[in-house]
């Protein structure tokens, strides 16, 4: 693209994800003296703009209780639901070695749902109940899953453009105010980092490849670019949760500055792979030192956040059905864990 920067970045690896929040992380919130019980509002409020971190034991206002469970509820549902796209591929992919890397993207990704859960109840929230809101639609995750994977070439991109605008996102999330849900992010980026080079080296094959392969990759960026932008969320003044959690540093940026650096980063990236963003108000602004791009259909991701997407129906069914098939295992897990803790009484008690 003419007059872009030509230097190519991929998402922050490990030792700059750990660099990161070694430099940024802050002591837990000390506990309000004894003596100022009235003054918890305002230690809540000294802890958040010192920038350390609030942890379980500590009071909180139950908004920022509310917006917290909220959002990473939504964050772990995402990872849940989000196995299914690629997880599809698993039994058809080319070779043993893709089978296998697939494999284990898929299981972190199962990782990264239950690391956020106990993030969760460490809230007070009830994992079974936040699973019931999900199969009830009383509970979102994100838009970005409700697309369909049509070729091999799906993979490569949800890793590059998916799990890279995923992670521009969760980076900053490695220094949430909120301490178990920071410490959650620190692995998940390291992760997701690995997956989104997985992705981009996957697609580079590719491009190396046949024309049939070149235009599989190129067929596969077209569908899957606007729904990659959609994924930071509406823009900042349609968004009604964002203001405040910015205000109480749970989230770092604002939608729109998120999306604005996922361009910035994916541009170079997508002139060293040889494909073209399908954007033709896509160029570099020298004055702003951004690149300008187009609108999204926000009316579609309103579609398809209500329920009206490509694969809505599809992604719920087969996650209700794999919870009601599971049921014997949470069942059975249970009774272990009472023969277990009546055994243990019994001990005791001799």
């Amino acid at each position: 693209m003419p007059g872009a920067r030509k230097h190519v970045t991929l998402i922050p690896n490990e030792w700059s994800v750990g660099k990161l929040v070694t430099m940024t992380t802050t002591h837990a919130a000390e506990a309000p003296p004894p003596d100022a019980p009235d003054g918890l509002q305002e230690h809540f409020d000294a802890t958040i703009a010192r920038d350390q971190r609030i942890e379980p034991r500590d009071w909180m206002p139950e908004g920022y209780r509310k917006t917290l469970i909220r959002q990473i509820a939504q964050h772990a549902h995402s990872e849940i639901i989000g196995m299914q796209p690629e997880g599809e591929w698993i039994t058809r992919a080319p070779s043993l070695r893709r089978k296998a890397i697939l494999f284990a993207k898929v299981q972190d990704e199962a990782g990264h749902g239950l690391y956020l859960y106990s993030a969760a109840e460490t809230l007070g929230a009830d994992r079974d109940d936040l699973t019931r809101r999900l199969i009830e639609g009383r509970q979102k995750y994100s838009s970005i899953f409700n697309y369909p994977t049509l070729s091999f070439a799906d993979v490569g991109v949800i890793g590059w453009f998916v799990d890279g605008a995923a992670i521009c996102n969760q980076v900053p999330l490695c220094r949430s105010s909120y301490g178990p849900y920071a410490r959650a992010m620190v692995r998940i980026c390291k992760e997701e980092s690995f997956h989104q080079r997985q992705g981009y080296e996957l697609l580079m094959t590719m491009m190396r490849g046949t024309d049939a392969q070149r235009e599989m990759v190129q067929d596969a960026v077209d569908r899957w670019w606007w729904p990659s932008l959609m994924m930071f969320g509406p823009p900042d003044d349609a968004s009604p949760n964002s203001a405040r959690s910015m205000a109480w540093k749970i989230k770092r940026h604002s939608n729109d500055e998120l999306r604005r650096r996922f361009v910035d980063m994916t541009v170079p990236q997508a002139e060293k792979l040889g494909v073209t963003l399908p954007d033709p108000q896509l160029r570099w602004n020298e004055e702003s030192g951004h690149h300008d791009f187009g609108t999204p259909d926000w009316d579609e991701l309103m579609r398809v956040i209500k329920g009206d997407g490509p694969c809505n129906d599809r992604r719920m069914e087969r996650r209700r059905t794999a919870h009601e098939e599971g049921a014997w295992v949470r069942e059975a897990a249970t009774a272990h864990a009472a023969k277990q803790a009546a055994r243990a009484e019994k001990g005791a008690a001799a």
